[in-house]
């Protein structure tokens, strides 16, 4: 009897650099392959946020019928569940006669007990289960040293990795595919489950997300969207040369490659970006920019591999350090915070292009991250659990990661760091057109004072049309009085610590993902 592998796509929607999907094909097996709309993934987070907002399922949405078209065009289709996958997938390995299961593994406790939990609900079936990595351009197998062992500090894992491993050549998409057994059953494992059609965003309980103009990009979810990205990206439009001149942008749909969502989701391998960049380099030019697109890709190999090391610790209210500090949950503060409405034109037009987009630049993040803990002393993974909600390019271990850093508590945070928010406005927007893009209300001040409203005097206010404390806020916090005293707890915090004896293990902070 022909050998049948069920595919289990999870966050890997691409059909190029897929090792499932590879040696599946090599086996020569009939291939069955199935997405699961887990229920548990549009359920709150810990504090009461959608699991997976409207932005986010959308993109997900888009990607799922895109791979979907694509299995469908080299002969194949793709099985549609909503249930969780440890329930769906044995029942249909026991109704369609599966001899394996292959997948990509995760990096993180909650994914990983879905895998465990779907691993010994096949056992009894004799059903064989296989998983891969490949989220990250180098595989753990290829890096310098063990996973147990990798360095604390992101400097020292990049001067090892650049100097002692090699990131192995994306393996090819597919030309064709075997179709579908031709006996799957009518009457599937359970009829209130059956896999077929993509539910719509009504099916998961969200509302259609409107669709905001001023918005960078119009983010098409899809393995298809995402190769044209990188091909105008990188051919078209030639912008890899000036990348890292041009990354730290804030406004318009080029100053940084965008790729982020379609990582997320795996509908581009961080492999395939890596040939891209040497087939650019080879053709056009080999600069700083170029090794500056790897090196944020090394960035984001480094949080999963620090999760992979780590497990639960980078959700800890204390961080992967351990640093107790006592951190705020003030919903009053929070609230104007993801509204948008601090006072500090920087941070809100940030907030509110989020809200509006579920996209933000990284000079952003960085920017309301240290505001939300630096400034205003709120405990981060409220944030995070925010940036989770929204986020289209949501990614479990960069994001806490990130936010495990900006907060302080990260491995490789450096003490009590904070963002200027008004050097980084007169930086980053000096004339103010990305603030005034996003914060109407202050369409008519002039750049030299729109970046700190609060010192317009009441005859100035009349001149350009703004009232402060109506049309605009006053500042919640005064910038640099609130940092002191966030330091002062931070440093408390990290005495108290450094001086007492470690315990054997920290509590996890409450996450459902």
């Amino acid at each position: 009897m022909t050998q049948r592998i069920l595919l289990w796509f999870r966050n890997d929607l691409r059909l190029h650099d897929h090792e499932p999907l590879h040696r599946a094909i090599a086996s020569g097996a009939e291939i069955v392959p199935v997405y699961c709309f887990d229920p548990r993934q549009f359920d709150k987070t810990a504090f009461g946020f959608p699991k997976t907002g409207a932005f986010r399922a959308q993109f997900l949405l888009e990607s799922v019928a895109d791979l979907r078209r694509s299995l469908c065009g080299l002969g194949s289709d793709l099985l549609i569940c909503q249930e969780c996958p440890e329930l769906i997938i044995p029942r249909l390995a026991a109704k369609l006669a599966i001899s394996a299961v292959f997948y990509h593994q995760e990096a993180t406790a909650e994914e990983q007990a879905v895998e465990i939990a779907l691993s010994n609900a096949l056992k009894p079936l004799g059903v064989r289960v296989q998983s891969f990595w490949g989220h990250t351009l180098y595989h753990p197998d290829d890096l310098p040293f063990d996973l147990s062992q990798l360095p604390e500090l992101f400097t020292a894992f990049r001067k090892q990795v650049e100097r002692d491993s090699s990131v192995n050549p994306p393996l090819p998409a597919p030309k064709s595919l075997p179709p579908l057994p031709e006996d799957l059953p009518d009457d599937w494992p359970d009829d209130s489950h059956k896999p077929g059609e993509i539910p719509t965003l009504a099916d998961l309980g969200l509302m259609p997300p409107a669709t905001d103009a001023r918005g960078v990009l119009r983010f098409q979810g899809g393995e298809t969207a995402g190769l044209a990205r990188l091909k105008d990206y990188f051919w078209e439009g030639d912008r890899l040369r000036v990348y890292k001149d041009t990354r730290n942008g804030m406004l318009g749909a080029d100053y940084s490659s965008k790729f982020s969502p379609w990582l997320a989701l795996g509908c581009l391998s961080p492999r395939l970006i890596h040939a891209e960049v040497g087939r650019y380099e080879a053709e056009r030019i080999k600069n700083d920019s170029t090794y500056w697109l790897i090196f944020e890709l090394l960035w984001r190999d480094y949080f999963r591999f620090i999760c992979a090391k780590h497990g639960s610790k980078v959700f800890y209210p204390s961080g992967l350090q351990g640093i107790p500090i006592p951190w705020q949950q003030d919903w009053q503060r929070f609230d104007l915070w993801r509204k948008g409405q601090t006072g500090f034109p920087l941070v809100d037009a940030n907030m509110r292009e989020l809200a509006a987009t579920g996209f933000m630049s990284n000079r952003g993040r960085q920017n309301v991250a240290s505001f939300l803990t630096k400034n205003l002393g709120i405990d981060w993974r409220m944030g995070a659990e925010w940036f989770e909600s929204l986020l289209i390019d949501y990614d479990v271990c960069s994001n806490y990661g990130n936010w495990n850093y900006t907060a302080g508590v990260g491995n490789d945070a450096r003490g009590f760091r904070f963002f200027n928010i008004l050097k980084q406005s007169k930086d980053y927007d000096p004339q103010g057109d990305y603030v005034k893009h996003w914060l109407p209300e202050l369409a008519n001040v002039p750049a030299a004072k729109v970046h700190e409203p609060w010192k317009l005097l009441p005859v100035e206010q009349q001149r350009f049309g703004l009232r402060l404390g109506v049309d605009y806020p006053n500042p919640v916090v005064d910038l640099f009085k609130s940092a002191e005293a966030n330091e002062k707890i931070y440093n408390a915090a990290t005495q108290g610590w450094s001086a007492a004896p470690k315990p054997k293990a920290l509590q996890r902070g409450k996450r459902r993902r």
